[in-house]
């Protein structure tokens, strides 16, 4: 149990601001982990590390369970991309007990939205919500702290959108496409 790590950490809402970056929180970690734990939170990221077609299962159910989402996730938006785009991806099949429904229903949804900002905001707070459902009532065990860091990383990266900036790269981007269509513009 971590009692004294736990207890000394900023309560995170979804939504806030950062309150401690994620390398301090690592820092804070080294000093309070065991080596086993800590080596595992290194595996608390978005996205899949080791690829799409990988699935090596760790010492923590939490992170397999964490990691099996997030596949899930990646998969279901690529595959509904792919459709969009009425192509075949690579991503056409997947192993079914590595499948997570409800990220799938959320990926439905987020490629539905016409705002991209509210598509990742949305995809976002499902990732919060399913940490929460995997963190489960653990508060002082190390499940607890690598949803802290998960947390962590998702406000992080929700505190990192800017709608300006993204707006503007948008619009060069749409520019930059309809000047180089065939037919377009001639």
């Amino acid at each position: 149990m971590y009692y004294f790590l736990i207890a000394q950490l900023p309560y995170l809402s979804y939504g806030q601001n950062p309150p401690i970056s994620s390398s301090e929180f690592k820092k804070l970690c080294g000093l309070h982990l065991s080596k086993k734990h800590f080596a595992l939170l290194e595996q608390c990221v978005y996205g899949m590390p080791e690829g799409i077609g990988d699935f090596k299962a760790s010492d923590s159910a939490f992170i397999n369970g964490w990691r099996k989402r997030e596949r899930s996730l990646t998969l279901a938006l690529a595959q509904l991309r792919a459709a969009r785009r009425k192509s075949n991806g690579s991503h056409d099949s997947f192993p079914v007990e590595h499948w997570d429904i409800e990220a799938e229903n959320q990926a439905k949804t987020a490629v539905s939205m016409d705002n991209p900002l509210e598509a990742e905001l949305f995809l976002d707070k499902g990732r919060w919500n399913a940490i929460e459902n995997l963190q489960k009532t653990t508060y002082f065990g190390v499940n607890a702290v690598y949803a802290y860091m998960l947390k962590l990383l998702l406000i992080e990266r929700r505190a990192a959108f800017n709608t300006e900036e993204g707006f503007a790269e948008y619009k060069a981007l749409y520019a930059s496409i309809m000047e180089n269509a065939p037919g377009v513009g001639a």
